[in-house]
């Protein structure tokens, strides 16, 4: 049993406060890595996911990264830390918790690309301009800010 395992054992589904990274991946054309989720089922998003105790936040998107895609990576670069009430998550089964997420880029991979069946679906590199749409809602406002600062000539806001 995990830390958020044995946590909601405790506390049922009263809001939590969780912390995760996220970690977008960078090709060689330029392009960004998206997984295809499984929760919420047929929503994109950007590798990641939540701490275990005693990490800090580049471990866990080093360590996301690596469960979910295969893939090792190295020389994080800050985007932003997101948080507040629009963070406020309610699952389906009923827990509640605020997710304090730390975003991260990457050109710096290694690793051969494949499928943890158990989270994803599958995993595509797009272009900044040929996202998808179904993108989770928190992961859009990241990718968002990440292309505003980084490719500005595509007109993001």
């Amino acid at each position: 049993m995990g830390y958020i395992e044995e946590l909601r054992s405790i506390v049922g589904h009263r809001p939590l406060i969780f912390v995760g990274a996220v970690s977008i991946i960078i090709d060689q054309s330029g392009r960004l890595l998206l997984q295809l989720r499984k929760f919420p089922n047929g929503y994109w998003g950007i590798p990641g996911g939540l701490m275990e105790l005693g990490e800090s936040t580049e471990d866990v998107a080093k360590r996301e990264v690596f469960e979910e895609t295969g893939l090792i990576v190295d020389h994080l670069n800050l985007i932003n830390v997101y948080s507040g009430p629009q963070n406020f998550v309610k699952a389906e089964n009923g827990d509640e918790f605020f997710v304090v997420t730390v975003a991260y880029y990457t050109e710096d991979y290694k690793g051969i690309l494949s499928v943890n069946d158990s989270e994803s679906i599958k995993f595509e590199f797009f272009y900044p301009n040929e996202l998808p749409n179904n993108i989770v809602k928190s992961h859009k406002v990241i990718l968002n800010e990440f292309l505003t600062k980084f490719y500005p000539e595509l007109g993001y806001e």
